[in-house]
């Protein structure tokens, strides 16, 4: 496995992308002790039978890597097809995001009231927040390199990048990483999860909204409200293709139930 990760290494993929593959291809070879045809498509018909379309394919796509690392491209897993949904799950309302944001500050909790923000109002993943510094924050965006090998710029808002500094420079943090665990070292995106829903339940909020990648939807649907320029948040939230980021344009399905009990009354 550490020859197939150090192959998966050199084609320049990302940290977690090199973990699912990996975890795909040791879950493979729990049920089966050689790879033929036959074992290959029975494992992918216990994928299917277990998890939701996108986990099956990306596992499938573990698996397909794999077969490619050993020479075996011909033995390659087709892809399920999985069906767009046509709203938004599971997305925090604007509302939840103020009262979220609020509480943190009413409570002096700082450090989670900015954690918060910036996953709010620059659309980071939790893997790109994690690497915030105090140096990003005096030049108002942090600059790093996608899993395709291209720069991703994120931009800082001059607002929160105010706010911001007069905190951190308060607390004598004028270099280093931002957000850090309680041994004061750089936190973990599991650590950031963890600790939201921790918040979340201690605010009674809806913990099924309240989660990392919640944050950057809620940062999409924003944009598009105050600028419709689809073409810039596709730049701005790191999309490959704009297809990806057509999804925002749709409505949560909160809202979709808003407006069906207001407009049908028949």
């Amino acid at each position: 496995m550490k020859e197939f990760k150090n192959f998966l290494l050199h084609q320049n993929l990302a940290k977690n992308t090199i973990e699912a593959y990996s975890s795909a291809v040791e879950f493979f070879f729990k049920d089966f002790n050689e790879i033929t045809k036959q074992n290959l498509l029975a494992f992918k018909a216990v994928l299917v039978d277990k998890y939701k379309g996108k986990t099956v394919n990306l596992r499938i796509q573990g698996i397909n890597k794999y077969l490619e690392y050993v020479g075996k491209e011909k033995l390659k897993l087709k892809y399920i097809k999985v069906q767009q949904k046509t709203y938004l799950e599971n997305v925090i309302s604007d509302a939840d995001y103020e009262f979220f944001k609020n509480k943190l500050w009413k409570d002096k909790n700082y450090e989670w009231y900015f954690v918060v923000r910036f996953l709010g109002a620059t659309g980071a993943r939790v893997s790109e927040l994690i690497q915030f510094k105090y140096e990003h924050l005096n030049r108002g965006y942090i600059d790093l390199y996608t899993k395709s090998g291209k720069i991703r710029r994120i931009f800082i808002p001059k607002k929160l990048r105010t706010k911001a500094i007069e905190y951190y420079s308060s607390i004598s943090r004028t270099q280093g990483y931002l957000f850090l665990n309680k041994e004061k070292k750089q936190i973990t995106t599991r650590g950031i999860a963890h600790q939201l829903k921790t918040l979340a339940e201690k605010y009674k909020m809806n913990l099924n909204v309240i989660y990392p990648h919640s944050f950057r939807h809620r940062f999409a649907k924003n944009f598009l409200e105050k600028r419709k320029d689809l073409a810039l948040l596709a730049d701005l939230m790191g999309h490959e293709s704009i297809e990806t980021t057509r999804i925002y344009l749709r409505k949560t399905s909160e809202e979709q139930q808003e407006i069906v009990d207001t407009v049908i009354t028949w």
